[in-house]
């Protein structure tokens, strides 16, 4: 896979000013107070949202240290660090939030070592917990890290503190020095929380999803028209993660093809078998896909299992001629 999508690791900053120092102080609510932008987290006594590496473990207390360590031109840094969720669903999901925790405090430290910062810096960070927004597969768990850093650090040589700066330049890049920090740290947790053949596993996925993707180079089975706009469409499976895949449509958008899942959670089989019978109920009428999905979402456990059960009974070869289905699509 290529490296640089295995983790994120962002750089932002805000300046001394009243603005930025207001905006500075709602960002760090938001952070303790939010995991996502719809995600409340109730606060409580033992519970303390921030990991404290001398930033301090609260609204109030980081607010005061970002003051109290900012240089002349930055009030505080900020950094994010987010593993590629699809990454990150390879590991049992009760490891997931200490491997998080695992790699934030190493790309910090890492990356201010190789800086040649041996004394190290003060930061703070906190936890995030929050399902992908990736439209192609949309609800992976996807735990990130918010870390707060101080606009000075310490001069050993000079016996004070100076500006924290990071520089891009011919010289020296140190965004790309943290990119490779974070790529590095990465791969070695991955080898250790999933184990050596975690690129394997994350390459054999992509190969079934290129294998899937395939039926596109096929006639398209439906198109849908607007008044200024409108798309074709292919009713298929596409794996969403080792354990689960989706049933949905693939459509043709600006600059290619993606896919929008309709019914998700599913097993393998169970995605592959929903989409030929999808495919040969529809008559490639869009808005038919879209109500027999919403009638199968609707379905209890107990109706998805007999669904399914009688679902692998029946002969979908060759894909083009309608079987004969004795299966009740009245929702």
């Amino acid at each position: 896979m290529d490296r640089k999508q295995m983790c994120v690791a962002n750089v932002k900053y805000k300046k001394p000013t009243d603005d930025d120092t207001q905006r500075a102080k709602n960002l760090l609510k938001y952070l303790t107070y939010r995991d996502s932008r719809d995600g409340y987290v109730k606060q409580r006594a033992g519970m303390e949202r921030w990991v404290d590496h001398g930033m301090g473990g609260s609204v109030g207390e980081i607010a005061q240290r970002c003051e109290d360590l900012r240089s002349e031109h930055v009030l505080t840094f900020s950094l994010v660090i987010n593993p590629n969720p699809e990454l990150t669903a390879m590991i049992p999901f009760e490891q997931r939030e200490r491997f998080v925790r695992e790699l934030t405090e190493n790309v910090v430290e890492e990356f201010f070592d190789e800086r040649g910062l041996d004394t190290g810096i003060e930061y703070s960070y906190v936890l995030h917990h929050r399902n992908s927004t990736d439209p192609q597969s949309p609800g992976l768990h996807d735990p990130h890290t918010h870390v707060v850093l101080p606009g000075t650090v310490f001069d050993e040589e000079h016996g004070q503190r100076v500006p924290l700066f990071f520089s891009q330049n011919r010289k020296v890049d140190h965004i790309d020095m943290l990119h490779r920090v974070t790529e590095h740290e990465t791969e070695v947790l991955l080898e250790r929380y999933i184990g050596l053949d975690w690129e394997q596993r994350y390459n054999a996925l992509n190969a079934v999803r290129t294998a899937q993707r395939a039926i596109t180079e096929e006639p398209a089975h439906g198109s849908v028209e607007f008044e200024d706009d409108g798309f074709d469409f292919w009713v298929g499976a596409r794996r969403t993660d080792e354990q689960t895949s989706a049933a949905g449509c693939y459509r043709t958008v600006e600059g290619g093809v993606e896919f929008r899942p309709l019914i998700a959670g599913l097993k393998h089989d169970e995605a592959e078998l929903l989409a030929r019978l999808l495919h040969s109920e529809i008559g490639g009428d869009f808005a038919a896909l879209l109500q027999l999905a919403e009638g199968i979402n609707e379905m209890s456990g107990a109706e998805r299992e007999t669904f399914f059960a009688d679902m692998r009974r029946l002969d979908f070869s060759p894909l083009n001629l309608e079987p004969d289905l004795d299966i009740d699509f009245d929702f």
